[in-house]
């Protein structure tokens, strides 16, 4: 029989002591529309990706119905990436590999049609190796066509193995608020490294003061023991004030904004999905953003399960995971308790329609 005490602090109990080291133990949700005015896109690209590759060169891929030439250029600045010399060209749709580009905190990339606006495109993730899901929440298209802005607002795992050579590079990112979703024993026992000048904000999603012991002896418990957390994480009082302090703190626009958990994934998975559902990203991109923990923390996950004895690694592996059903459980609990994601986030979240509108204004491009 699974015993999971203190219900609420599912989540953060079963994925915060795994991951901390104690691995030792023997239907479519719709954000408010946008305005009308805003409804007739000006960039083309249907879909745009950037990725770095092992050996420092980048892969780009794009979409763009309708144009015939694209051109690319490069620089470290998203706002200022000089149109001089391209570093690549392409058709409307075509994939195109840049090598050659000096080390740099980030490289973004101008994807220039000979029709309609250009899009700012990088890679996602930071790639830091003390925080493997450290990664950029924009880069996403909503459906209405506009784009998440990139370089606002940035999602991670626990921040507490940061070097000085990373926050040096957070702080030229201008991050300048921290929200801590994690617990105060979390808190204590992992405190974080941020940048130089940024605020920390501690906002408690589970409401407890520690995560509190477990045992689970079931993959089947494991699984609807993170299913039920993800409810928790809607319905709870202390995860709506902990989400609205988020949204509220990304719509002033006063730097760039970051919020984490231990992993990264449960909380901070939450937290992502409800950020991008109320920009208007649709439900399968938010869906693959949610998922994408599971490929960024494979080797962290990986270096879990073999600590522990062959029989525990099924029972413990879907503590470790993210899973569609966990985050379908969230959107699930959100129709339950408030009928539609938009009143969700005005009767949950507080956010209403001027707040919305001012987010989309501040986060959206195109």
């Amino acid at each position: 029989m699974t015993t999971i005490p203190r219900r609420p602090a599912v989540a953060a109990a079963l994925t915060a002591a795994l991951t901390a080291g104690a691995a030792t133990l023997a239907g479519p949700a719709s954000a408010a529309p946008l305005p009308a005015q805003a409804q007739h896109t000006r960039i083309p690209f249907t879909a745009a990706t950037a990725t770095q590759q092992a050996d420092g060169s980048f892969s780009l891929t794009w979409t763009a119905p309708g144009v015939r030439k694209v051109t690319v250029y490069a620089g470290t600045d998203r706002d200022r990436v000089a149109h001089r010399v391209p570093v690549a060209r392409g058709n409307g749709s075509a994939t195109v590999t840049v090598k050659g580009l000096a080390a740099a905190d980030r490289w973004y990339f101008d994807l220039v049609p000979d029709r309609g606006e250009a899009l700012t495109v990088a890679d996602r993730s930071l790639h830091l190796a003390s925080a493997p899901n450290f990664r950029d929440e924009g880069g996403y298209r909503t459906a209405d066509g506009h784009w998440v802005k990139l370089g606002v607002v940035y999602r991670s795992d626990d921040l507490g193995r940061l070097t000085d050579t990373d926050l040096a590079e957070l702080r030229r990112l201008g991050i300048r608020t921290v929200f801590d979703l994690r617990t105060p024993a979390e808190r204590t026992a992992a405190p974080d490294k941020v940048p130089a000048g940024a605020t920390v904000v501690a906002a408690n999603v589970l409401g407890v003061a520690d995560t509190g012991a477990f045992n689970v002896t079931t993959p089947q418990a494991a699984v609807r023991a993170m299913v039920d957390a993800e409810r928790t994480m809607v319905s709870a009082d202390s995860a709506k004030t902990a989400y609205r302090s988020v949204l509220d703190a990304v719509g002033e626009g006063r730097g760039a904004v970051l919020f984490h958990c231990t992993a990264g994934k449960d909380r901070t998975g939450w937290a992502g999905a409800t950020l991008l559902t109320a920009l208007g990203v649709p439900r399968g991109t938010v869906k693959a953003d949610y998922l994408a923990s599971n490929t960024y923390r494979a080797e962290a996950n990986a270096a879990v399960l073999a600590k522990l004895p062959p029989a525990y690694q099924a029972v413990y592996k879907p503590l470790l995971d993210v899973r569609p059903e966990y985050l379908n459980a969230g959107f699930d609990q959100v129709a339950a308790d408030f009928g539609s994601f938009d009143a969700y986030l005005d009767k949950g979240l507080h956010q209403d329609r001027r707040d919305l509108r001012d987010l989309r204004r501040d986060l959206l491009v195109g």
